[in-house]
């Protein structure tokens, strides 16, 4: 299968579960879509004004989710661990149909999503990828909150760092290569919370759909949930997963470094918003080739597009 050509998913991808904030049960389907057609939400509860783009600029909410809206106020919220479970397994175009207002949360990680869409297969079109490459660093910086973005040759790097007060979760720090690591790890990892903060949540209209089913509650210096933990690197590793999916926003895969401290959604959009402000600080390539073995990742032959 060429990595280097549009993917879609092969059969319709059928996903129910409750909203994390909302408490509602969700419907959706993940349909096939044509080469060039992106990641499109559609709000099948609606029937005017009812499409929904998933991208940098129209982000309208980061608070604990992304939420993307159009303009006339429709959304779709908590959409980043489903556009980080379709940036890693490839998929570049889709129409997703969804009765409500929020993407369901399942486990809490993207876990559920990768398997749907392998069991599903994919559609390889003879459309080649487009890939956006950083060509000056882009920083933003916010207290000690920190993110920045530099150029590689030809690799999505992510060095991500949390440190909260929380003694059980504390300090982690970890760093992939999105393009040749396996991202079991980062798509296993669950949403996570501190218990004296779920009420507080609930209070403000957030968290309504929340159980040990869907996120990790951490409790003094344990979590409430059965099992433990699935990687020692959960915590961190769920803020790449976030972080991966609120890059997808882009519509294309990224080759750049990113270094991050405490950061999050907002930070994230920030940054990207900073890069698209001037075309100095990014390329946009197609990818000639129809294979990329691993082993020859250095020799991608690009052709700028812009």
């Amino acid at each position: 299968m060429s990595i280097l050509n549009q993917k879609t998913v092969k059969k319709p991808v059928h996903v129910s579960g409750i909203g994390l904030h909302t408490g509602s049960i969700v419907e959706m389907k993940i349909l096939p879509s044509d080469p060039n057609t992106g990641i499109v939400f559609k709000r099948v509860d609606l029937k005017n004004n009812n499409i929904v783009i998933p991208s940098v600029y129209n982000v309208t909410n980061t608070n604990l989710c992304t939420t993307v809206s159009n303009e006339f106020g429709v959304k779709v919220s908590t959409i980043e661990h489903l556009m980080g479970a379709m940036y890693g397994v490839g998929v570049d175009n889709a129409l997703i149909e969804i009765n409500s207002e929020e993407v369901p949360i399942l486990d809490g990680s993207a876990k559920d999503f990768v398997d749907l869409f392998l069991e599903s297969g994919f559609e390889v079109s003879q459309t080649p990828i487009k890939l956006i490459k950083i060509e000056k660093k882009v920083s933003i910086k916010e207290g000690p909150k920190y993110i920045s973005i530099d150029k590689t040759k030809v690799s999505l790097d992510i060095d991500f760092e949390i440190k909260y007060s929380n003694s059980f979760i504390g300090t982690q720090r970890n760093r992939i290569n999105v393009y040749e690591h396996d991202l079991k790890d980062i798509y296993n990892a669950r949403t996570f919370c501190l218990y004296e903060d779920v009420e507080k949540l609930r209070q403000i209209g957030l968290a309504k759909g929340g159980s040990l089913d869907n996120a990790i509650v951490v409790k003094n210096n344990k979590i409430l949930n059965e099992g433990g933990l699935r990687n020692e690197l959960e915590f961190v590793n769920h803020k790449i997963l976030d972080c991966i999916g609120d890059l997808y926003l882009t519509g294309h895969k990224i080759i750049g470094s990113i270094k991050c401290s405490q950061g999050g959604h907002s930070l994230t959009n920030q940054l990207l918003r900073e890069i698209f402000k001037n075309k100095s600080n990014y390329s946009v390539f197609e990818l000639k080739e129809k294979t990329l073995p691993h082993t020859f990742i250095d020799k991608f032959q690009l052709k700028s597009i812009a």
